[in-house]
């Protein structure tokens, strides 16, 4: 019997594997807390609202860049329903260079 510490890697997997330990390494740091804010586009409890505004928002509103758009479920139980959300990353502002920071 082979173990798992035993079997050949498929080739190519370890590449793959550290692209994508490269690709979540650069979106915690592009969406890390000091780089910016989350703003809710949307948010409701009926899910069929919820597939139709994105739908719309994909159909309709070419400025949105997709990759800053992060969509929540909040699970429900019983006595709180599931609410889906729709939210954008805003990046923070940056300071103007030229401007000098003790003239606030």
């Amino acid at each position: 019997m082979v173990g798992a510490s035993d079997a050949v890697p498929v080739p190519g997997q370890r590449k793959r594997k550290r692209q994508q330990q490269d690709d979540s390494r650069r979106a915690a740091a592009r969406f890390a807390p000091d780089a910016g804010r989350w703003e809710v586009l949307f948010e409701t409890q009926d899910e069929s609202a919820w597939h139709a505004h994105v739908r719309r928002l994909r159909a309709t509103d070419r400025q949105i860049d997709w990759t800053t758009v992060r969509m929540d479920t909040f699970c429900g139980r019983l006595i709180q329903p599931t609410t889906y959300r729709l939210s954008i990353f805003v990046p923070a502002s940056v300071p103007d260079q030229g401007q000098d920071s003790a003239h606030n």
